[in-house]
């Protein structure tokens, strides 16, 4: 049949596609709701941050990153910019003592929050324990990644410390164990194209412990 009955009424296959079409070209050329209008040249917004225990009051346009901050306004490289899209982790920070992506997060959003780099870990001539480990467990080759891994190792096991579970917590009820597939789970956001995995869940390994005993 050519029609089909609703509510009493007949419409043709033809009536209703072009109904459907006409609408969907409506939506299509509809403004989306969510479009904002861009900043004007040379605006830019007072942003104060607290970057390693240093404070810094900065003039920025609204649409630049945290990385780019951190990189291009305060010579804080150890940040480093692999996929700009949060895929890779590179850019991995601690803000408020919890890691974000640091090349999508807008410098704006952490006006007045406390930010860690690689570079405020461990204070001045010395390394972090975590850094230490993954020097003595060979984490890392071409050590481009390693930055972001550490970063987020720290912020991995003051997770662990306050009870947080994962995907691959059996038992989302009781303090989850660190296994290696704890760890795993947890640095699966950190992406290693050397492939030192092994490595990396061993230096993780290695600290917990220590903070254990």
């Amino acid at each position: 049949m050519d029609e089909f009955p609703s509510h009493g009424m007949h419409a043709s296959r033809r009536d209703f596609l072009e109904m459907t079409g006409s609408a969907f070209l409506a939506l299509a050329s509809a403004p989306a709701l969510t479009e904002l209008p861009s900043p004007a040249p040379g605006q830019s917004e007072r942003v104060r941050l607290t970057i390693n225990g240093r404070q810094h009051a900065l003039d920025l346009d609204p649409r630049t990153t945290l990385l780019d901050t951190l990189r291009e306004r305060l010579g804080l490289t150890g940040s480093k910019k692999g996929c700009d899209q949060g895929q890779c982790g590179a850019c991995t920070v601690l803000v408020n003592g919890q890691r974000i992506n640091s090349c999508l997060a807008l410098a704006v959003m952490h006006d007045g929050d406390e930010i860690t780099t690689i570079e405020g870990l461990a204070p001045a001539g010395g390394l972090h324990p975590m850094q230490a480990a993954f020097v003595r467990h060979d984490g890392l080759q071409c050590g481009y990644c390693t930055p972001g891994q550490v970063c987020s190792a720290v912020a991995l096991l003051q997770e662990h410390r306050a009870g947080w579970p994962s995907h691959a917590t059996p038992d989302v009820a009781t303090t989850p164990v660190l296994t290696d597939a704890e760890i795993a789970e947890r640095m699966s956001g950190n992406i290693c194209r050397c492939a030192a995995y092994a490595n990396i869940v061993a230096a993780i390994r290695d600290v917990a412990a220590g903070e254990r005993a």
